[in-house]
């Protein structure tokens, strides 16, 4: 019977000004994963509590938790620690700035003229 039951290690990055990492997941998207399994626990407590069926609640118990996994994972291998911040804030810039004199840019290159002679 010796070694049927081994440990399980996870290893949880604790590097200094590194982000912390779990199985792949990157800093703010491990708090997103947990945020997701409990409401999809809480999903499936109302659905059952509403009188839905078993055999509805559970599947669709499972699919919904299995995207969001999904979702999150590739999230987080895409944008990393900052990323989908950055991307959150780069939707919030406007397309163009309007302006109906050049003065400003003409203040601009006249500054840069100077600073680089």
């Amino acid at each position: 019977m010796i070694g049927i039951m081994s440990e399980k290690v996870y290893h949880i990055n604790k590097g200094i000004n590194r982000p912390i990492e779990f199985r792949g997941l990157k800093a703010q998207y491990i708090g997103y994963l947990a945020a997701c399994a409990v409401g999809t626990m809480v999903g499936f407590g109302v659905l059952y509590a509403c009188g839905v069926s078993l055999y509805v609640c559970t599947p669709s118990a499972l699919g919904l938790g299995g995207w969001a996994m999904a979702r999150l994972f590739r999230m987080s291998k895409r944008y990393g620690q900052y990323g989908l911040m950055k991307k959150i804030a780069g939707q919030k810039l406007p397309k163009a700035l309007l302006t109906k004199s050049r003065k400003i840019f003409i203040h601009l290159y006249h500054d840069h003229v100077r600073t680089t002679r």
